[in-house]
């Protein structure tokens, strides 16, 4: 009998994440009694699809799944998280039952690595200075002319901070050009950055050397405000950094400050806080690009969550070896 498959979004649906084709598949591998995904986990009509779920797939705001809903679902074998990280959505209780857990974070790290790579180009060829020069002065010919040797990609260095999967596709991106890059990773050794092609070094001494600083590392404990006023002095005059990971990885007045300065610029598509209140100087500051938090998978692109949540089901149900899999251990180091 095939198995009984529930979906639990926050406001998302189901063809948000899915394209037809995998929904197509996805209901022939599975019964599916409901395709309007489950909004709170507590209600009459999640306590009836529950008591005989055995794959849930959520997504982005989804409640959180602990020991009541875990009560509810007493048939539950894997849960598929049709987006990123799952820190926030599921306990310990989840791995302590032997459920299964899939992500698929690898699916969001693309387009956020996407944009860190376009980041990077666009720094350093300082397009958001030539941008403004050019609709204040309207003469692109003499702006070009006066530009000084420091302009552009070639031979530049490139520091990334945090071997994380969206770390390592910006690696990968990064290989066709002519940059040095730079990692500082406490869980990457010699053998491995020599794999990545990459130059393993202490974080001091990844800001003094970069010319571009891309941070990639995960918001845990350890890594808060991992980006001090003393570390950000290390970067040297001219330096770019682009935060696509968290704000909270960052000292936010320290950071302000040196933009103030002008010193170095920034990408900042996170903030701390998140939405920055509307008396930001950072909304001013000509040195910075903002964006809101749209790294990571919008529009179309959210469906590869649905693509790779459908082919971890599919391998789930025949009995072959996950490749998105989440257990205790790596959950506890994730973002």
């Amino acid at each position: 009998m095939a198995a009984s498959l529930t979906f639990a979004f926050g406001t998302l649906n189901v063809a948000d994440l899915f394209a037809p084709e995998d929904i197509l598949r996805l209901t022939a591998l599975c019964k599916i009694p409901d395709l309007a995904p489950l909004r709170r986990l507590d209600d009459a009509r999640a306590q009836h699809l529950l008591a005989t779920t055995e794959i849930l797939v959520t997504g982005w705001g989804c409640p959180p799944i602990g020991e009541e809903v875990l009560a509810a679902a007493p048939h539950l074998r894997m849960i598929a998280h049709a987006a990123g990280s799952v820190k926030a959505l599921l306990s310990p209780a989840v791995f302590e039952r032997g459920i299964t857990v899939v992500t698929a974070a690898d699916a969001n790290a693309l387009p956020v690595a996407e944009f860190a790579l376009a980041a990077i180009l666009f720094a350093n060829k300082r397009v958001l200075e030539f941008s403004a020069l050019y609709r204040k002065e309207r003469r692109s010919r003499r702006l070009y002319e006066t530009a000084d040797a420091a302009i552009g990609n070639f031979r530049k260095t490139v520091g990334i901070i945090g071997a994380s999967r969206i770390g390592r596709r910006v690696i990968e991106l990064l290989r066709p050009f002519d940059f040095t890059v730079l990692l500082h990773d406490p869980y990457v050794d010699a053998e491995g950055a020599t794999a990545l092609g990459v130059e393993l070094v202490e974080l001091d001494d990844l800001l003094a050397r970069s010319n571009v600083v891309s941070l990639h590392a995960p918001e845990l404990p350890e890594t808060r405000q991992l980006l001090n006023a003393r570390r950000l002095a290390l970067m040297k005059d001219g330096a770019i950094f682009i935060n696509t990971a968290r704000g909270a990885l960052v000292e936010q007045a320290a950071l302000e400050q040196e933009l103030k300065s002008g010193r170095i610029s920034a990408v900042l598509d996170v903030t701390d806080p998140d939405v920055l209140p509307h008396f930001s100087p950072l909304y001013k500051f000509p040195n910075v690009l903002l964006t809101p938090h749209i790294a990571g998978a919008m529009g179309e692109e959210r469906h590869r969550f649905g693509q790779l949540v459908v082919n971890e089901i599919d391998r789930f149900i025949q009995g072959e070896p996950l490749r998105h899999g989440v257990d205790l251990a790596n959950f506890n180091r994730q973002a």
